[in-house]
């Protein structure tokens, strides 16, 4: 069993990764730590977990911990995640990993002298209609795809909410664009070479609150939008010159209409449809996590990966500040 760590209190801790470990095979939660010893102690108590911790440090010391999951605020994820790995802990990282990509290379370089697992938690790669779509467009049961759409959108003016304070990594792009830009990668095996977008900021929290972006691939093309504050919508569609994929949930498994992946052919007179029910991508991807510790042959979000993602957002932001656009 792969003895669990929890780095803090946070929400997505309570409501998603712990009941994932907790179902997972090959995982345990070990402990809870905040800075808080209070609440470390309550949230453990609530989760049954062993141990609780005063302190980050603290845990990060504990022989008894094994991996640590961190889902602090964006801008202490690199912090964190090299005092974890420089501590040998095997690290689940919460996205976005970084808010540059010139951050990963320091946590790639740790990583390979401790020899431990490292990986940022795009859960939406372990779910079974992602590999279905990555599938379906190896086989060309769309043809020759042209094009790709994507939106993620929800809103939040909470000025007390981290994703709307500039200081702690906050920001539509690094909490939501990192979805269609992942998302496009792993389905098609292809990186972006440009980007051209139109970056929109709140005049009061300072953090981007609309992005609408184009992405070059070879031979492919790719807009999506994404925004803090609109009306909540996911959307992602594949183009092709025999028919089109759409999936109902793409990002948030299960929070909309359930999930499915649903082929077009050419005339829109014929859908397929494959329906994925009672799926935890949160679980998948801690028993996938646990298989690569353990040496199976289980491919995980690798930091270098991370660091290709990061690019792509990296370059949206300067094309929309630029108004040019970049290469990535």
């Amino acid at each position: 069993m792969l003895k669990f760590g929890i780095l803090s209190t946070a929400k997505i801790a309570r409501e998603h990764l712990i009941p994932a470990i907790q179902q997972a095979e090959g995982a345990s939660l070990e402990g809870i730590a905040s800075r808080d010893a209070g609440r470390a102690r309550k949230m453990a108590e609530h989760f049954n977990a062993p141990q609780s911790f005063g302190s980050y440090e603290e845990m990060l010391a504990s022989p008894d911990i094994d991996a640590i999951y961190i889902p602090l605020p964006t801008s202490q994820h690199v912090e964190w995640a090299h005092k974890a790995i420089t501590a040998g802990k095997h690290v689940l990282v919460e996205k976005p990993l970084a808010l540059k990509a010139s951050e990963i290379s320091k946590l790639i370089r740790a990583r390979d002298k401790a020899g431990v697992v490292v990986s940022e938690a795009f859960m939406v790669t372990y779910h079974p209609q992602w590999l279905k779509v990555r599938e379906l467009l190896k086989k060309g049961t769309i043809g020759t795809l042209r094009r790709i759409e994507s939106s993620f959108t929800y809103f939040n003016k909470d000025a007390g909410n981290m994703r709307n304070q500039l200081e702690l990594g906050g920001g539509a792009l690094p909490d939501i664009g990192v979805y269609p830009t992942v998302c496009a990668r792993f389905a098609t095996g292809m990186e972006p070479q440009y980007a051209n977008a139109s970056v929109e900021f709140d005049p009061d929290f300072k953090t981007d609150r609309y992005a609408s972006v184009q992405l070059s691939f070879d031979g492919v093309d790719m807009s999506f939008y994404v925004s803090t504050q609109m009306a909540n919508r996911q959307t992602m569609v594949f183009h092709g010159d025999k028919g089109f994929i759409e999936l109902s949930a793409p990002f948030n498994s299960n929070l909309y209409e359930g999930d499915e992946v649903r082929v077009h052919n050419a005339k829109h007179n014929d859908t397929r449809t494959y329906r994925f029910t009672g799926i935890n991508q949160y679980r998948l991807e801690v028993e996938a996590f646990c298989r690569a510790v353990a040496g199976r042959k289980q491919p995980v979000f690798t930091l270098e990966e991370s660091v290709l993602n990061q690019k792509v957002i990296d370059a949206i932001y300067k094309s929309g500040k630029s108004g040019k656009r970049v290469k990535i």
